[in-house]
């Protein structure tokens, strides 16, 4: 039901060799030293992982820090109590170590998941959901949130901006030194690069990035419809079919931060390329049309 931890890098390395390729034929094309793409590759890696890595080990402190999330340490309420019992179930049943539960303040009805491990993950719920949604409806967005987690979700989108990251930092600085090269009608700079090539990187890094962005909020979409799915294989199909539902009740946008919104169960509208969330018309169609889990 949920992919493990092989099928990530089957994916990580995949997309890896993808990206070599495509760099093979672009030197090919542009006559570009491989000695020198040596160089440009390992720098780009550098570049392109690295932020990505180090968001996703702070994921779980930014994301309680962003939105004032409070982490329930002993359960005060009932339901408090419910809300902890019920992830600590969904997580069983899914295979993973208990995440931490919290609660943040906000009038939406939403919920997110987060973590680099997927045994010391975080589930989030905003005080809108518990006060707008039935007990069956908010267990089903938390079996969604939770197979989020048992999906190495985080992981996944995290090594997949790094592989986005790395082409745009190559892809940019290829052809931006091609294009420099033929303006200075190829005089000896002494290595040394004139004002337009700098111009014309960023000027690529800015137009390859919104590809690259369409790239990952393509994968996010798909990752959603596995994420309800895995709600209700946890949940029960009915409840996670009613949780959707209610959310299209809920017209006002997404009040999380730009770096978890993905995660949530609901997104903000946005042009379609850019949506990290499918509609909700087709997510409810999906599981409609899906066979009982």
């Amino acid at each position: 039901m949920f992919k493990g931890f092989a099928t990530r890098i089957a994916l990580f390395l995949l997309t890896n060799l993808a990206v070599l390729a495509l760099a093979s034929i672009v030197m090919s094309i542009l006559g570009v030293n491989p000695n020198q793409m040596a160089g440009l590759l390992v720098m780009a890696a550098l570049f392109g992982f690295g932020g990505s890595i180090i968001s996703l080990l702070l994921s779980k402190t930014m994301a309680k820090w962003s939105v004032g999330a409070k982490v329930i340490e002993n359960p005060g309420t009932e339901t408090e109590r419910w809300l902890v019992d019920t992830v600590r179930r969904l997580a069983q049943n899914a295979g993973i170590g208990l995440p931490d539960v919290a609660i943040y303040d906000a009038p939406e009805i939403n919920a997110f998941a987060t973590g680099a491990n997927r045994n010391h993950a975080l589930v989030a719920v905003s005080t809108g959901l518990l006060h707008n949604m039935g007990r069956d409806e908010a267990e089903a967005v938390l079996g969604h949130e939770i197979s989020h987690v048992a999906n190495g979700d985080m992981v996944t989108m995290a090594l997949l901006q790094g592989v986005l990251n790395t082409f745009v930092i190559v892809l940019a600085r290829v052809v931006g030194g091609v294009i420099d090269n033929y303006l200075s009608g190829g005089r000896d700079r002494d290595g040394g690069r004139g004002f337009a090539y700098f111009i014309i990187v960023f000027a690529l890094e800015m137009v390859l990035g919104l590809f690259a962005t369409m790239i990952a909020m393509w994968f996010s979409r798909r990752r959603e419809f596995r994420a309800d799915a895995g709600g209700a294989y946890l949940a029960g199909k009915q409840k996670m079919i009613a949780a959707l539902e209610r959310l299209q009740l809920n017209h006002g946008e997404s009040t999380l931060p730009k770096q978890i919104a993905a995660f949530g169960i609901a997104g903000d509208m946005a042009h379609k390329l850019f949506l990290s969330h499918p509609p909700l018309e087709e997510r409810i169609a999906a599981l409609r049309n899906s066979r009982e889990v």
